[in-house]
């Protein structure tokens, strides 16, 4: 695969930003191995925007010849009160659930499973000594101010008020970068203040760098789009990124990735979907990852009545985009057309679910939800 080749894959949607690209691009042109990696709080259970969206670039990076890690961070889940706040729970469900949810979707997204890195932050700790040192010197490196105007990443305005814990984190997230080696930091777009502290102080962490081969980069960003929650009417106006985004804690906004297709219908129709609306639109989201993400081979069927202008053959979401912000695309038709694809693709996953190891997985991760409330 030629550089242009690995380029478009790393930069397509859900990509939003890549800091900075002309950076990436010269150390991919120059047949540096690059280490990625992404970081997931084990909390509850998993939805689109985590299992999909953050997946699908995942894959993308895999593809283009990225080795890619995924981050599984029990102390900072532990930090931040999920799943009450049980260190144990939390690593038992990362080491089950999770890791085996994120490997059927690897696989369902045409990805390789067998060759992605899974990683436990507690381990990684244990192993490197010399984390904490690091976390310290970054502490040195950045103000209060710093990490606060970080701190966006848990969904929550910052007040003076804050557990010093909250603090932590994004001193954390920095020091992953460095203990993982990893020349790419991946994350949702709300995650961008925190990768952004990383690049700004590199100069001023002297007990880990990055390298590729004998050279010494800076590290790089790369940030995926947000899934909008499926009730975003109302919050147009929300300054924070977290704030609009699907949340696990409001089962009704978002998406899991073992609803039912009755209960992924129920969502679907009751979405928010204005008429000609393109931004801020989940409908219109979920659309492109789930039916644009590759190139079609049959066209995206949209059944209509005759009187409304009979059925539809969309080949591409331009295509699409055109026709619905025309308004020559009823939402309730879009939302139909959807859930009939959506239901389709994730089939593989549902049935999963629903018998042997995946349907014991569910089970008990009910069960905990439940006992950690």
């Amino acid at each position: 695969m030629d550089i242009e080749e690995k380029m478009k894959l790393i930069t397509r949607y859900p990509t939003v930003e890549i800091v900075v690209e002309s950076e990436l691009k010269e150390l991919l042109e120059q047949g540096y191995k690059l280490n990625h990696y992404i970081g997931f709080e084990i909390s509850g259970y998993i939805h689109i925007g985590t299992g999909l969206v953050s997946l699908a670039k995942v894959v993308d990076l895999q593809k283009a010849g990225i080795n890619v890690t995924i981050f599984l961070a029990d102390v900072h889940s532990w930090l931040n009160n999920k799943l009450g706040g049980d260190l144990e729970i939390i690593r038992r469900v990362a080491n089950t659930y999770y890791i085996e949810t994120f490997r059927r979707v690897i696989e369902l997204l045409n990805g390789d499973p067998s060759n992605v890195r899974f990683v436990m932050a507690s381990e990684v700790y244990e192993k490197e000594r010399e984390y904490w040192y690091l976390v310290l010197e970054i502490a040195r490196a950045a103000s209060i101010s710093d990490a606060k105007h970080s701190l966006t990443i848990l969904g929550r305005r910052m007040g003076d008020a804050v557990p010093m814990a909250w603090l932590v984190y994004p001193l954390m997230q920095v020091a992953d970068v460095y203990i993982l080696n990893a020349h790419i930091a991946h994350g949702g777009i709300d995650q961008r203040k925190a990768y952004m502290l990383a690049r700004e102080i590199d100069h001023k962490v002297k007990l880990r760098k990055l390298h590729v081969g004998d050279r010494e980069v800076k590290p790089l960003a790369l940030f995926h789009k947000l899934i909008p929650a499926l009730n975003i009417t109302g919050k147009e106006g929300k300054e924070e990124l977290s704030e609009i985004k699907m949340s696990k804690s409001l089962p009704e906004t978002a998406i899991f990735l073992h609803d039912k297709p009755e209960e992924i219908r129920q969502k679907i129709l009751k979405a928010y979907c204005p008429p000609r609306v393109l931004e801020n639109n989940p409908v219109i989201e979920i659309t492109r990852l789930i039916v644009f993400r590759e190139e079609r081979k049959e066209p995206f069927i949209i059944e209509r009545p005759a009187k409304y202008g009979g059925t539809l053959e969309v080949w591409t979401f331009e295509e699409l985009e055109k026709i619905y912000s025309e308004g020559k695309l009823h939402p309730l038709d879009l939302k139909e057309a959807l859930i009939r694809e959506f239901t389709k693709f994730i089939e593989p996953l549902t049935k999963w679910y629903s018998s042997g190891y995946g349907a014991r997985l569910l089970e008990e991760m009910n069960h905990l939800v439940k006992i950690t409330r």
